[in-house]
């Protein structure tokens, strides 16, 4: 299915599960997978929702680089170097207050999207779970409520363009 929907595109998974991975690579093996270690916890939400707030986590930047807490820094170094046209948050795990949370996905996702080196071009970005606090939370206010074309069940859909060159362009709109 994946590489039906994405005919001659680049398809890569970000994935904390190991063995998961491994399920993917026999079964597909033309799909990019990478093992990725999510460092925050669902019940680190709260706090993490307001440090996102601060100046240094609005400040449009490349997210390896960041000084804010919620940027993903240990991803490999092209999944940042790609100006990607559509970017699916749907790992971690986050159902369970012990589990890794989705909280640095979503907010990095959206941070890659405003770092788009091609200010003509936008990003998709697809929120799945969003029925559960933390994805509903962080993808409004990091995707952005006014950035949200569609919501069909438990995905949302939101269309975030470069904020590269106009860095007093509003985090969200």
């Amino acid at each position: 299915m994946w590489h039906s929907l994405n005919h001659g595109g680049r398809t890569v998974f970000l994935e904390e599960d190991a063995a998961w991975i491994e399920q993917i690579r026999r079964r597909f093996p033309m799909l990019e997978s990478h093992h990725v270690t999510y460092d925050s916890r669902v019940n680190q939400a709260n706090d993490l929702l307001q440090v996102g707030k601060g100046t240094e986590c609005v400040a449009i930047s490349d997210p390896r680089y960041s000084i804010c807490q919620l940027a993903l820094k240990g991803l490999p170094s092209e999944i940042y170097d790609v100006q990607w046209d559509l970017i699916m948050v749907d790992a971690p795990t986050g159902y369970y207050e012990e589990a890794p949370g989705r909280m640095t996905a979503i907010y990095t996702a959206g941070m890659m999207a405003r770092n788009r080196r091609d200010a003509a071009e936008e990003t998709h970005v697809f929120v799945h779970d969003v029925n559960r606090e933390v994805e509903d939370k962080f993808s409004m206010e990091f995707l952005c409520e006014g950035y949200m074309k569609k919501q069909e069940g438990r995905l949302r859909h939101f269309v975030i363009p470069s904020h590269r060159d106009d860095l007093n362009k509003p985090f969200c709109p």
